[in-house]
């Protein structure tokens, strides 16, 4: 033993000293890190008091703070040594030290050479070594998390030996808690514990996934593994095996899981052949986390937010949920944390079977069925009507006793081999059953659903359920049958097959007044008239054999809305008749069956339905223009013709009744103005009109100016505009109707440019139909003559 001190001693004295300290001092030892009782440093932290010298590893000694620091009397300075791994040092340590079983790694040390801190880094494993030098005691205490959980004692009586004592610095922690090697901790209540291994390594371990902790430290299995909830026509039996009804048409959650923010599963109810009792209409699946929306509806169909889904027996995944649809149903699964949900729905039925930990908060009708219904209402998804309560008159043809029979067929054999229990499902029938009629399936939907609860809590089929309660083979009701928002699917015959019916309380304001539709809607010249599909339907009514009077303008069926429209308009009146009443002209047709416009014979009932649509003239202002003068005419002069030029107007194509100052125009009238011209040869020239244009001012280019023809040629954005004959000879005219500029009812002035063209050198007929001719120059055509026409009011 003395040999190996004055080894150490030697050492130190041959090292030199690495880093002298006086002062607070932070060290960076990542070449040779410490595991101090389960937590890893890569620094320490250094005060050199006269007092004392205290050793941290996570910031400066401060007493209020809970520091991992080795605390022994001061000294005035000291000195930092870093050392790879020795072999010597290593087997020093591990006699002084059995429980360290690791490999030396490298150690550094702290000296002042009286007093030697020697600290090992053994991997998870650390080792303390103090060696005194000088007569006396020297006491170190060892903190962690500022308690002290060892104290070193060294006492050297003789000066001329070192003496030393050691502490083993390995250890686990967690949340606070201090263990050292080969110690375990353990919550009963919890059933959670910790063990600290030989070798300073944690381990943790708690109940399984799908165990929860009975509270004596002993993990069961017990969980929510084949809970089931069911929600079939107005009913909802939770997971608990409570049972409820849901009277209004809102939407409701059915399950949340607040562990698992991120998946809720919602019911939508509506009404059906009654406006007093709702039913299962649709199931939404709704991903918070991606902000997407999952609806199974009636007939099987799947849309993700807008978008339709195609889906078979094949599962498809769609945003983490898989998803797949057979001939009874379409099935929702998804794994959330430590749950799995599937989801299933038929049209009628929704069934959720979910498997978790059990004392787990679940929210929603299905968590809690007796929970107050408004607290469970979604809001975003429901009308503000739709907790509107109606009233119908009871049923007399329903027979209770028997229903009740029905029903209580789920304590027979073979229902009798399931061990769910069967009351929750009985009530839901009876309650259903007495106040609604026997249609739609509803005779075999609570058993069916009971029979697909017994499969799902223990993966067996009941044997031949369906014979005993004479039900049809299993298949999803109204699959693939689309129906509109305003309708539900539901059975046409006994035998099963569907079609789309009115909802009650949207048919209720059409039976009210026998009618089949809506008002006509009416517009000028035309008129439209929109009759209900599941009313006609209701009726026993084809809307393809209907037509109006003309056999060829048949109904247009709106694919989503199933309305179906019937219109004419002023090009296709459809045998329309117009009449005019005073100031009103009134159109009428009618919507019939065809074999009555035929004459034919039939055994259904028929269709005459009279619809008219009545229009007021509006009261119009009459705005009467006359002439200031009735003709006007100019002499012109250009190069070597001279002649007259005159501009007059008419109001018939022929050019025989002209327009005079008493004569009165009114707006939008037509209008011939004929601009003639005397004592020109027309084999050698000709009369071209370059332009014409109406200002609100007598000078051509003042006001408020609009083109008639300009180029040669009729504006193209009036379509009221004709021009003839010009070029062709010594005159030319064109026509309009008569208008006014908007928000004045003063004169009007018409203006025109017209040039002399001699035809013995150019074409002189203006190309206004768009296919290319050679182009004039200017040169070709003689100065340019203006002539003014007056109008006024």
């Amino acid at each position: 033993m003395l040999r190996l001190l004055l080894l150490l001693s030697v050492a130190i004295a041959l090292s030199g000293a690495d880093e002298q300290i006086t002062t607070n001092s932070e060290l960076d030892i990542s070449s040779c890190p410490i595991t101090y009782f389960g937590q890893k440093y890569e620094r320490v932290y250094v005060n050199v008091t006269s007092e004392n010298v205290v050793i941290c590893f996570n910031g400066y000694y401060d007493p209020q703070n809970k520091g991992d620091c080795l605390v022994r009397p001061g000294a005035v300075r000291i000195n930092f040594f870093n050392y790879e791994r020795d072999s010597k040092f290593e087997k020093f340590f591990r006699q002084n030290l059995p429980s360290i079983s690791n490999a030396l790694e490298c150690i550094f040390v702290f000296s002042d050479y009286s007093v030697d801190f020697w600290i090992a880094n053994f991997g998870s494993q650390a080792a303390l070594l103090v060696v005194f030098g000088s007569e006396g005691t020297v006491l170190t205490d060892v903190l962690v998390d500022g308690n002290k959980v060892n104290t070193v004692n060294v006492t050297n009586t003789a000066r001329i030996f070192k003496f030393y004592g050691s502490a083993d610095l390995s250890g686990c922690r967690h949340s606070g808690v201090l263990l050292r090697p080969g110690e375990v901790s353990s919550d009963p209540e919890t059933c959670f514990s910790l063990n600290c291994s030989q070798t300073a390594v944690l381990q943790t371990s708690t109940c399984g996934p799908l165990e929860r902790c009975q509270g004596n430290g002993i993990c069961s299995s017990d969980s929510l593994l084949d809970t089931i909830c069911t929600v079939t026509g107005p009913a909802v039996i939770d997971f608990h095996g409570q049972q409820n009804s849901v009277k209004d048409r809102c939407s409701y959650s059915l399950l949340r899981i607040p562990s698992v923010p991120d998946f809720q599963v919602l019911a939508n109810f509506q009404e059906r052949h009654r406006k007093d009792v709702s039913f299962l209409d649709s199931v939404t699946l709704r991903l918070n986390g991606s902000g997407v929306h999952i609806y199974l509806k009636q007939g099987g169909r799947v849309l993700l937010d807008d978008s339709a889904l195609t889906l078979n027996s094949s599962v498809q995944t769609v945003r983490g949920v898989k998803l797949s649809k057979d001939q009874t149903g379409v099935t929702a699964k998804v794994s959330l944390s430590n749950f799995k949900a599937s989801v299933f729905f038929d049209g009628s039925t929704a069934q959720i079977h979910l498997e978790g930990p059990a004392g787990q908060s679940l929210q929603g009708l299905c968590g809690n069925s007796s929970r107050s219904l408004s607290k469970e209402r979604v809001s975003e998804d429901s009308s503000t009507s739709c907790e509107m309560q109606y009233m119908d008159s009871n049923d007399t043809m329903i027979n209770c006793t028997k229903m009740t029979e029905r029903c209580n067929l789920v304590k027979e054999a073979p229902f009798s081999s399931c061990d769910i229990d069967p009351e929750p499902y009985i009530s839901a029938c009876i309650d259903t059953l007495c106040s609604y009629s026997d249609l739609d399936h509803l005779r075999c939907q609570f058993l069916e659903a009971y029979a697909r609860a017994c499969s799902l809590k223990r993966d067996t089929t009941l044997e031949d359920w369906r014979s005993k309660a004479d039900c049809s083979p299993p298949g999803a009701f109204c699959q693939d049958r689309t129906c509109s928002d305003h309708e539900f699917c539901g059975e046409k015959t006994a035998g099963g097959e569907t079609r789309c019916f009115c909802r009650a309380i949207f048919a209720s304001k059409y039976r009210k007044i026998n009618s089949l539709g809506d008002p006509p809607v009416c517009s000028e010249n035309s008129a439209s008239l929109s009759l209900v599909g599941c009313l006609l339907e209701d009726k026993g009514i084809d809307y393809s054999v209907l037509q109006l009077k003309e056999p060829t303008c048949r109904g247009q069926l709106d694919k989503q809305t199933h309305m179906v429209t019937f219109s004419f308009n002023s090009a296709n009146l459809c045998g329309t008749e117009i009449t005019n009443n005073n100031s009103q002209v009134i159109y009428k047709n009618t919507i019939m069956s065809e074999n009555l416009s035929s004459g034919g014979i039939t055994h259904q009932d028929q269709v005459y339905i009279d619809f008219s649509c009545i229009q007021t003239q509006p009261d119009m202002q009459t705005v009467v223009f006359r002439m200031k003068s009735s003709s006007v005419v100019q002499v012109i002069s250009s190069g070597p013709w001279k002649c007259s030029l005159t501009m007059k107007a008419y109001t018939d194509p022929g050019r025989t009744q002209a327009v005079y100052s008493n004569t009165e125009v009114l707006l939008n009238q037509k209008i011939w103005v004929e601009l003639d011209t005397d004592g020109l040869d027309e084999k050698l020239v000709a009369l071209v009109t370059d332009s014409c244009w109406a200002t609100d001012q007598a000078s051509p280019t003042g006001g408020r100016k609009y083109y008639l023809i300009k180029n040669g040629c009729p504006n193209s954005e009036d379509q009221t505009v004709r021009v003839e004959g010009n070029g062709e000879g010594t005159s030319n005219y064109f026509s309009f109707n008569m208008f006014q500029f908007t928000g004045s009812s003063a004169d009007l002035y018409l203006h025109c440019k017209l040039q002399l063209c001699d035809k013995q050198e150019n074409s002189c007929v203006k190309n206004c139909d768009g296919a290319r001719k050679r182009r004039f120059a200017r040169s070709n055509y003689e100065g340019a003559a203006f002539i003014s026409m007056a109008w006024t009011t």
